[in-house]
């Protein structure tokens, strides 16, 4: 009710901006004791504005006092003991004197002195652009440069390049971009950490015509999944000389997406252990028109080259499986065999009386679900429904559905063991009773990730019933514990970096939706009965499976709604607080350090909102 009336004043007062319009509604109702009430909407709604109209004008601006505050120590440097040569790669044509000056000045003033810059010019006919080279190349001694006789596009350019390079380690700078002064040193640095590491990446953003830094991708460590679902790692990259020697360099045919190719044929010639990150913005990708940093669509042929490039890997890897089209462009979708016969799933859905929203749970599993080897387990916790009884007795006859009773008072996880325990399948998919399936492949799409002998967990993209984000993976730290990714966003927006549209890692999912294998479910105890007995048992769940060495995963092609907590009613009694409470402690307690650094996160962004927002002091 207070809902619709804040929507009502919202469209009646059209010159008010919104926070503002949520302000003046506060101290309205505040008289009626709604308080919290509108402090959650505060939280919701600045979730969504910041990401949709105001993102032109503030971002840019937030951004900007964010670069204040975190890039005062860009020139501080420190003794390293290792200080590697590092060949920079860098093909032109025809590149803009007035970029390519600003490319050549960002590699002279380094920080970290040790580079080489490798230029292949691919027959440039534009005399300024090649006089500018020749005077660069004449006063530096430390910048190489090949002039190729005829035009091979950028794989052949970079190729004669590399073959200048003699440095342990390969950087790829574009003609018209440019380093941060400290660029070098800070991914030196990195190696002095670890010197095994033979492939590490920044974070970076872009850079108009007039060099005004705007939308900086603060990116995930490394997430094998969402790779390959795009190419997030892009700008800066340092590449160890013998991987790059191994594959042979960059292939011709795969313009556009060369980078993307040649890290996918690197992947087979190191671990996984051996890549890391540095979460500073070391790179500034030009974003002028025609460029790939302009807009997706302004080389199709990019996307093209890179779905041919993550094709041949899985080719390799597994013949059987299907790498397609993305929902965006330059996305990927990677699908997975699932075994003949299909391996039976166990949907597991504790209940206590709530027909309304068990009987749409399970009817739409029954009615919307492709996938036909399951069964459904109902848990009945003492439901005194006189509805609710009936339908059991109605979906016992049912070939498929048991319904389990547990007499004990309410615990999530301690119901949730009791069922897998009697579950038959080598999958078993915890499902919330105020679960409702949208779309019909949802868990074929849990199935043949749940199969995969390297995934944990598997969730889904859970919505509202206002069609608003409700779950899309979880993050941990925000809030003190975790929270969810984009919750609140609208369900059609592409998310941080098109993140509500891939197939990605994160460290945890919810368990209102979540596929896991049966063995895997027992390997690490199920979920903690003692200490977690309603909140966070899914992430504590999670965490014990990344322990175990396991990924867990979340799609977006697993689609839900989720009319979160109308079957546990309201938190508020003194009783409920003291429980979370207690259950916050324990996972502070527990898990500590990974809740203080979520390795598929990044420092740079929130732990305070859900939204992907900028780490501020503000």
């Amino acid at each position: 009710m207070y809902l619709k009336k804040l929507f009502l004043i919202i469209w009646n007062e059209k010159n008010t901006t919104p926070f503002r319009i949520i302000q003046k509604s506060y101290a309205r109702y505040k008289k009626h004791g709604i308080q919290g009430m509108f402090e959650r909407l505060d939280k919701e709604y600045y979730a969504l504005y910041p990401n949709h109209t105001r993102k032109k004008v503030d971002q840019t601006k937030l951004y900007r006092q964010w670069i204040l505050q975190n890039e005062t120590d860009v020139f501080v440097t420190e003794h390293l003991e290792y200080t590697p040569l590092v060949s920079i790669i860098t093909p032109t044509y025809n590149t803009d004197p007035k970029f390519l000056k600003k490319m050549f000045d960002s590699v002279l003033t380094q920080t970290y002195s040790h580079w080489e810059l490798c230029i292949a010019d691919d027959a440039s006919t534009d005399k300024n652009t090649l006089n500018l080279i020749h005077e660069y190349e004449s006063a530096h001694a430390n910048i190489k440069v090949v002039y190729r006789k005829t035009n091979g596009h950028i794989s052949e350019a970079s190729n004669s390049a590399l073959a200048l390079a003699t440095g342990k380690y390969i950087a790829f700078l574009d003609h018209d971009d440019t380093l941060a002064p400290n660029a070098l040193y800070e991914m030196v640095k990195k190696l002095n950490v670890n010197p095994k590491l033979k492939l590490i990446y920044s974070d970076e953003d872009k850079i108009d015509e007039n060099d005004n830094r705007i939308n900086p991708h603060f990116k995930s460590g490394w997430n094998p999944d969402m790779f390959f679902s795009q190419n997030y790692i892009c700008h800066l990259t340092f590449i160890k000389k013998e991987v790059v020697d191994a594959v042979g360099g960059f292939r011709k045919g795969y313009e556009g997406s060369q980078d993307y190719d040649l890290l996918l044929r690197a992947l087979n010639h190191m671990s996984y252990d051996e890549i890391d990150r540095v979460e500073k913005v070391l790179y500034h990708w030009r974003a002028i028109k025609g460029s790939t940093a302009y807009g997706t669509g302004e080389k199709s042929y990019a996307h093209e080259a890179g779905l041919r490039a993550l094709q041949d890997y899985f080719a390799n890897k597994n013949p059987l499986v299907n790498v397609g089209e993305g929902l965006l462009p330059n996305t990927y979708k990677v699908s997975y065999p699932i075994t003949t016969p299909p391996p039976l799933a166990s949907i597991v859905i504790p209940t206590r009386d709530g027909y309304d929203i068990l009987t749409k749970c399970v009817d739409s599993i029954r009615a919307k679900t492709l996938y036909q080897n399951y069964e459904i387990i109902v848990v009945d916790n003492e439901t005194a429904c006189h509805k609710t009884l009936e339908y059991f007795e109605k979906i016992k006859s049912y070939q498929n559905v048991t319904v389990l009773e547990y007499h004990a008072p309410f615990n999530y996880s301690a119901i949730n063991n009791y069922a897998v325990a009697h579950a038959k399948g080598e999958v078993v998919v915890l499902m919330n009773n105020d679960v409702e399936v949208i779309s019909q492949g949802w868990l074929t799409e849990m199935m043949q990730h749940a199969m995969r002998e390297e995934i944990g967990a598997v969730g889904a993209k859970l919505y509202y019933d206002n069609d608003t984000i409700q779950h899309a993976g979880v993050v941990l730290g925000i809030g003190g514990v975790a929270g969810h990714s984009h919750k609140y966003f609208p369900k059609n927006v592409h998310g941080y970096f098109s993140r509500m549209k891939i197939i990605q890692n994160y460290s945890a999912v919810t368990a209102a939706c979540l596929a896991v294998r049966k063995k895997l479910y027992e390997e690490v105890g199920g979920l903690e009965e003692e200490h977690l007995k309603v909140a966070f048992n899914d992430v504590d769940f999670c965490l014990k499976l990344l322990e175990k060495g396991y990924r867990n995963l979340w799609t977006p092609y697993v689609e839900l709604y989720h009319h979160e907590s109308i079957s546990r009613g309201s938190d508020e009694s003194e009783e409920k607080r003291e429980r979370f409470m207690s259950e916050v402690t324990y996972m502070k307690n527990k898990w500590k350090s990974k809740l203080e650094v979520d390795g598929l996160y990044n420092r740079n962004l929130t732990n305070k909102h859900e939204n992907f927002g900028l780490n501020l002091d503000i």
